[in-house]
């Protein structure tokens, strides 16, 4: 009589009919529907004042009835955001690739990054409001301060982890260091750079909030300041939603534009999951 060693096919073949996407997403839709209903029971069981917490209901309601002022902010701070997010973004690709080429402005460089990160920004942007007034420019360095450095380091380490095998291959073969560059440490450096910007464009959309917050004109981080000076909490909640439902849409961007630009990216990380 022979006994079968192997494991329960059940145990490793998903249930018919679920996609990969549902699978990751359901679990963290069920803990926040929880926290949801926790939240609108207490307030209702207690009886708090919504000037101290309103409930969900009330957030979304009142939300709704200011959803022209409100759209109106997260207009300004989205365009904030994408400007300050892409002025970021290209001096990263510039000082990574310049560092990636010559050994000494790496050995200059690379600590003075990380020195910018000590840098707190709840100092940094009182001055930069004070040094460039209320306008764009203190905005967008605020948010390049904050988003920087994740994504140099990221295309830094990115272009260093080449393999080292196929670059002096390409050498032998008379190829020049920027087409070693292009064929081999580009390419190596593309997947640490989408989950350097995943993180970025989330520290963007905070550091956009923030700078709005110590100073502007228009924007969610002001409104936020004016309703909470009015004891609006409910309508402060409704617009951190709204900043809540902003930087999950563009983190969830990054996975489009990398299905694009580097769509074999995908491949593996479906052979590792």
């Amino acid at each position: 009589m022979s006994t079968s060693l192997s494991p329960d096919p059940t145990l490793r073949t998903p249930a018919p009919g679920t996609s990969p996407l549902l699978r990751r997403v359901l679990p963290a839709v069920v803990v926040v529907a929880l926290l949801v209903v926790a939240w609108q029971v207490y307030v209702t069981v207690s009886g708090i004042r919504p000037q101290v917490l309103p409930s969900p209901l009330r957030v979304v309601q009142q939300g709704w009835r200011a959803r022209d002022a409100i759209s109106g902010h997260a207009s300004a701070t989205l365009q904030v955001t994408l400007i300050g997010f892409a002025v970021s973004l290209l001096c990263a690709w510039a000082l990574a690739v310049l560092v990636d080429f010559s050994p000494w402005l790496r050995r200059a460089f690379v600590p003075l990054f990380v020195v910018s990160q000590t840098l707190p920004i709840i100092a940094i942007a009182p001055l930069m409001i004070i040094w460039f007034g209320f306008g764009l420019l203190p905005k967008v360095l605020v948010i390049a301060l904050a988003t920087f450095f994740p994504m140099t380091i990221g295309l830094i380490e990115g272009f260093a982890a080449a393999d080292r095998e196929a670059g002096a291959l390409l050498r032998s073969m008379g190829a020049s260091r920027w087409q070693e560059f292009r064929y081999v440490r580009l390419p190596s450096a593309i997947p640490r750079f989408f989950t350097a910007l995943r993180i970025g464009i989330t520290y963007a959309v905070v550091g956009a909030v923030f700078a709005e917050y110590v100073g502007a004109t228009s924007g969610l981080g002001i409104y936020m300041a004016t309703q909470k000076n009015s004891f609006r909490t409910d309508l402060v909640l409704a617009a951190v939603l709204v900043t809540a439902v902003i930087s999950v849409s563009l983190y969830l961007l990054t996975f489009a534009v990398e299905r694009v630009v580097a769509p074999w990216i995908k491949n593996e990380r479906a052979r590792h999951e």
